[in-house]
């Protein structure tokens, strides 16, 4: 206690003061323990407390569970419309690294996290939103940051395990019954170089492509892509680089069901096991198979039937698969071109070749490169082979087993470069390259079903079908037989100038550039299906922050319709196609006559005819 100094005031006064000094000291000390215990249990509450919060907040993942954490955490946070707006399917309208980083389940630059907002209601300013609880939030943000040029544009590799691709690659001679594939795997898939004799290609960037090479060569593309990220969590896409063509091309012939499937099975294990998974399950993944889609769409586990069940899996139904030929009845794949011979290295490149199809002379009216169908009796390959034969400005190169000029990537683009209009008939399925080839040589395209081209590549080719190409109804040729020369005569010299150079403008999206190198300013056709992924899954997950669907009584069956909406448009109808589409019917045993499943069978044996050169 603090010693007071002797006072020289009398006594008797300094005692009659003592009571009044001693309640000042207590109420004194009284104060100084209240306001302690004030700051004492702030410090406690407001500071420590507010860490501790922020600590929970985090959700720490437990290396252990990863994936069961994700997909708590979104069960957790979501509400009721935003778990309907999850599980719909939305429809159609690199370096792979090894040490990819996990993403919080909360980024920790946001703040207010759990403050939640009435549905319908705006954002405030403060941030104070409901979307800051979306575990893609950070990805979608990256687009406002406007001196990030990767922003909204990045995209995060799996690193799968080699059986899963470069495996295939080492076991080459197996991927195909009747094709030594080996050689088509050189120069980064894109195969040997082809050797310009005659004159036709350029003095570079012409290969010998396998049109089922595009597994590969779009795995080697997604390596240049200039906005790849080791962290998942700002990722706009996630690209699964699994070689599902190469997968069912080992298997379809002499294998069981067991077999066919087991790659499939093995590689959507392992992707619900990755945390990146349990974010949107699965709907932000895409892969790429370079077959037509019926190779994976197997009805029933009879061993009979055919192809394996990749897109019927549960979870592969939630990615998006890029195949040459999509399902009009399905809504979890996308068409994407067939690969053609012409593979630029550089811009200029293009520009000379496109230069040079604008002034060449084209002496056929039409032309068709293929063999008749002898076997479909609902083919109309027999008529338009006939009419080829009997036209003076028509131009015909049959193709069938054996040595034929049809097997010459030279002989068919010449022919292609000398006429007006090529004839593009289906084959065993809806789909022919051939398509490609001949737009790549400015050759006008006909189509017979809108299947061919249509409803299949709404992301590479124009809505409005008629600036680049002419539909004749296949009923026109089969029942009333009219006249191809006489249809195509009526369009107007000036109309077909104008159409060719559509066709000519177009060539930079619809091949597919050198995987060694990168084109500067043309984006190819790579670029237009990774951009429209990423348009895909960035919408879907605004609709799913809003709560809302893309499209209103969304009917899976009615897919290819989607795609054909304008803007604004939200529920399908009757349409003028519909008569092309309607879906097979089932019986025991599967699909009947026509059916998808019997075509993707004679497109490999034809596969056997197409290969032989």
């Amino acid at each position: 206690m603090r010693r007071r100094p002797a006072s020289n005031s009398p006594l008797e006064p300094m005692d009659k003061g003592t009571g009044k000094h001693q309640q000042k000291r207590l109420c004194f000390l009284a104060s100084l323990s209240v306001v302690f215990w004030i700051l004492l249990l702030y410090f406690h509450f407001a500071v420590l407390g507010s860490n501790t919060a922020n600590e929970s907040t985090q959700f720490p993942i437990n290396p252990a569970n990863q994936e069961s954490t994700s997909v708590h955490w979104v069960n957790a946070r979501v509400t009721e419309p935003h778990k309907e707006a999850i599980n719909f399917v939305d429809n159609k309208s690199t370096q792979i690294q090894s040490n990819p980083v996990i993403p919080d389940p909360v980024p920790s630059d946001l703040s207010n996290a759990g403050v939640k907002e009435e549905p319908g209601k705006k954002a405030t300013d403060d941030g104070n939103d409901e979307k800051e609880n979306f575990p893609f939030i950070r990805a979608l943000k990256t687009i406002e940051n406007k001196s990030d040029p990767c922003g909204g544009r990045y995209i995060y590799v799996h690193d799968l395990p080699p059986r899963f691709n470069e495996d295939m690659l080492k076991e080459c001679r197996r991927l195909s019954l009747w094709t030594n594939m080996c050689k088509f795997m050189k120069n980064a898939g894109l195969g040997p170089p082809l050797e310009n004799v005659e004159g036709v290609f350029s003095n570079t960037g012409w290969y010998a492509t396998n049109q089922f090479a595009v597994d590969v060569i779009f795995n080697n593309r997604m390596k240049q892509y200039d906005c790849l990220t080791d962290d998942s969590s700002i990722a706009a896409a996630i690209f699964v680089p699994f070689y599902a063509g190469f997968d069912v091309a080992r298997y379809l012939w002499g294998h069981n069901i067991s077999t066919r499937d087991a790659a499939s099975h093995d590689l959507v294990d392992w992707l619900m096991k990755r945390p990146e998974w349990g974010i949107m399950g699965g709907r932000d993944h895409f892969l790429v198979a370079g077959r037509i889609t019926w190779d994976f769409r197997r009805l029933t586990d009879e061993e009979k039937d055919w192809g394996n069940k990749l897109l019927f899996l549960p979870a592969a139904k939630n990615m998006s698969m890029l195949v040459v030929e999509s399902s009009p009845w399905n809504a979890n794949d996308f068409g994407i071109p067939y690969p053609t011979y012409f593979h630029p290295a550089k811009d200029a490149d293009v520009f000379i070749w496109q230069d040079r199809m604008r002034k060449l002379e084209r002496k056929w009216l039409f032309s068709f490169a293929g063999a008749p169908r002898p076997d479909n009796p609902k083919s109309i390959r027999g008529q338009i082979i006939d009419q080829c034969k009997s036209s003076k400005v028509g131009k015909l190169l049959e193709c069938d087993f054996g040595e034929s000029k049809c097997h010459s990537p030279s002989s068919i683009m010449q022919m292609f470069q000398s006429s007006l209009f090529c004839l593009q008939p289906q084959g065993d399925s809806y789909t022919r390259r051939s398509a490609f080839d001949s737009m790549l040589a400015g050759c006008i395209p006909v189509f017979f079903h809108p299947g061919s081209a249509y409803t299949q590549y709404t992301w590479h080719l124009p809505k409005n079908y008629s600036t680049y190409s002419v539909f004749i109804p296949e009923d026109d040729i089969r029942k009333r037989n009219i006249s191809i020369e006489e249809r195509l005569g009526q369009i107007s010299p000036e109309q077909v100038k104008i159409m060719r150079e559509t066709v000519i403008n177009l060539i930079p999206r619809l091949i597919y550039a050198d995987p060694r190198s990168k084109l500067e300013t043309l984006k190819d056709s790579f670029d237009v299906a990774v951009q429209a992924v990423i348009d895909k899954v960035t919408r879907l997950r605004r609709n799913i922050i809003e709560g809302r669907t893309e499209y209103d009584n969304f009917v899976e069956e009615n897919a290819w319709k989607y795609a054909l909406l304008d803007e604004g448009q939200r529920e399908v109808g009757g349409h003028e196609w519909d008569p092309f589409f309607s879906k097979p019917k089932k019986d025991g045993n599967g699909e009947t006559d026509g059916s998808s499943a019997e075509a993707a069978k004679k497109s490999w044996k034809n596969e056997q005819r197409d290969q032989s050169r």
